[in-house]
């Protein structure tokens, strides 16, 4: 290998060791978030509360297009995140009031 396909295959080691720690930490505050959000899902379903929150889900999505802009980060794709995550706990809370 030439000393410019060492130095990239070095960086590239580097970049992809910082991706999987990230992604590690995504996966557990994933999982933090989903043990919060069962928690409520279980309250809403003791107190004959709506498994779904659609002021609550505006201003989130409000807040974290925000943030994404903030963190440049394009702001649809952060949309599109969070619309998952909600759908997923919306159905999640809706099994605990079945």
């Amino acid at each position: 290998m030439t000393d410019n396909t060492t130095r990239a295959a070095e960086l590239l080691k580097t970049h992809r060791a910082s991706i999987d720690r990230l992604d590690a930490i995504l996966i557990y505050t994933l999982g933090e978030r989903f043990a919060h959000t069962k928690a409520v899902g279980q309250l809403k379903a003791n107190h004959d509360l709506p498994a779904s929150d659609p002021d609550r889900e505006a201003k989130q999505i409000t807040r974290l297009k925000s943030l994404a802009e903030s963190a440049d980060l394009d702001t649809a794709f952060a949309e599109k995140f969070l619309n998952f995550i909600i759908q997923e706990v919306i159905k999640n809370h809706k099994t605990y009031q079945d």
